[in-house]
């Protein structure tokens, strides 16, 4: 059995909260007229019970036209959704660091390529920037002005970066992004940087959280190298399908 924070449990049943439509050991389905717009849909897979939990505001309801409480099931649920014109952002895997993990993760020490980056590294990030991918960008999404940044040098020369910021206004969690130059991958670099910027985040206490694509199989790899745990799966709608 996963060992989980409390503090994480908490924050996702809050998320994917509302007044059940429909349930079983599979699938449900929640209605919850406080949805912020960029979460009108969404839905979590928990990977201790394997059910699909949907939540979604009663225009969504109105818009897929359900309105008779039939069987349901996630294929079912997103075959209404195509219907209506309603498309999901993509799935997202969520991590996080099991209670025996973080104990472990706080006694390591963090190697001596990584340090924390500042403002005043502003030309050297720079560099590392013009040399990686727009895509590469995008995916990661690293920045020198969020919340706690860390770089990973070798030889003098920026080659990864993890950023991270808070998750949420009222709760400890913190979202990391992570991005090594191509000539550097699988070096090491990434793995000791995610375990460097966990471990302070932990430190000032903070939930560290990883995301990552469900067929980004680099990315999965690294949370597994850095001893993160898969907590759920996690998908929200388009920004172009909002109403």
């Amino acid at each position: 059995m996963n060992n989980f924070s409390k503090q994480v449990i908490a924050f996702w049943e809050k998320e994917m909260n509302g007044d059940f439509w429909y349930k079983d050991e599979s699938f449900a389905l929640m209605i919850n007229k406080d949805l912020e717009e960029k979460g009108q849909i969404m839905l979590f897979e928990n990977t201790e019970d394997k059910r699909v939990n949907a939540v979604v505001t009663p225009t969504i309801m109105k818009r897929i036209g359900l309105t008779v409480k039939d069987y349901l099931s996630e294929s079912i649920f997103l075959q209404l959704l195509k219907e209506a014109g309603i498309s999901l952002h993509g799935a997202d895997y969520i991590y996080y660091y099991q209670e025996e993990n973080k104990k472990e993760l706080l006694e390591t020490e963090t190697n001596e390529t990584i340090r924390k980056l500042e403002s005043s590294d502003a030309e050297v990030f720079e560099h590392f920037v013009s040399s990686a991918s727009e895509q590469d960008l995008d995916d990661a999404y690293v920045e020198l002005d969020h919340w706690v940044v860390y770089g990973a040098f070798e030889d003098g020369k920026l080659v990864c970066v993890g950023s991270m910021y808070p998750w949420g206004k009222d709760v400890k969690i913190a979202d990391l992004g992570v991005l090594t130059l191509p000539d550097y991958r699988g070096r090491g670099h990434a793995k000791n940087l995610v375990q460097a910027i966990c471990k302070y985040i932990l430190e000032q206490g903070y939930e560290p959280q990883y995301r990552c694509q469900t067929d980004n199989y680099a990315s999965i790899a690294l949370a597994a190298a850095a001893g993160l745990t898969l907590y759920g799966k996690w998908d929200l709608i388009a920004e172009d399908s909002i109403i």
